[in-house]
């Protein structure tokens, strides 16, 4: 028997990526996002859904959710970086608009996915979650906020490893934003993200699933770096 997995955010980057590799291997593969990813395989049902509707994620995805039943692992990527500004500049709308796809949506999807038997549940975090880089204030403080929700939830789940998980520098549009088009002389981060080691999606879901495969190593709740543990 196919087993299960769901991918918020599948249609681009890393979460087209793991799509594809779940598919490679045979496993079924459930997929949110709002655009349809260019993907034919009769292994993949897409559910076309904008998470950042955040008042209509249980009303419009409970019962699709609930219908999968058993999963392997459940991802959570969808996000978004948010306006790259010095936070006396950033309004509060724009914090709370990264903030509530990254962190309140995943609480939302968390609470669905509560209900059945999901053996991993990953959310995507980041480095920056640790370190405060000039200009990340919207990112940086809601993948803070993602790395407290796994923490949470998994006292609130004990039949579910919860991991908040950092994949390392992918090129993705968001990256290359970054380290193309930010000035590198304001945001030094730039310039580190440059001089750093960027992995492709492909790459980043092959590192991603061996690390799965160690997940009974780590406890339920932390944080990983993967860079640090592969």
């Amino acid at each position: 028997m196919s087993k299960n997995i769901l991918i918020t955010g599948c249609s681009s980057g890393l979460g087209l990526a793991l799509s594809n590799f779940y598919l490679d291997k045979n496993y079924k593969v459930y997929g949110i996002s709002r655009n349809k990813p260019e993907i034919l395989n009769n292994n993949f049902t897409h559910i076309p859904f904008d998470l950042s509707n955040i008042s209509e994620i249980k009303n419009s995805l409970e019962n699709t959710i609930k219908d999968i039943k058993n999963i392997e692992t459940a991802f959570l990527n969808a996000g978004m970086l948010g306006n790259i500004k010095i936070l006396e500049e950033l309004t509060i709308s724009e914090i709370n608009e990264v903030y509530s796809l990254n962190v309140y949506a995943n609480k939302e999807l968390l609470d669905i996915l509560k209900t059945i038997n999901v053996k991993n549940s990953i959310l995507i975090s980041s480095g920056a979650s640790k370190m405060g880089y000039k200009g990340w204030a919207s990112y940086s403080l809601s993948k803070a906020g993602v790395n407290m929700l796994a923490n949470l939830y998994s006292h609130e789940n004990e039949n579910s490893k919860i991991i908040a998980l950092a994949p390392g520098v992918i090129k993705t549009p968001m990256t290359d934003h970054i380290r193309f088009e930010i000035d590198q002389e304001v945001f030094t981060s730039a310039k580190k993200l440059n001089e750093g080691v960027i992995q492709t999606p492909e790459q980043t879901a092959i590192k991603i699933d061996k690390f799965i495969s160690k997940i009974d190593q780590f406890e339920s709740g932390s944080y990983i770096d993967i860079r640090q543990v592969l």
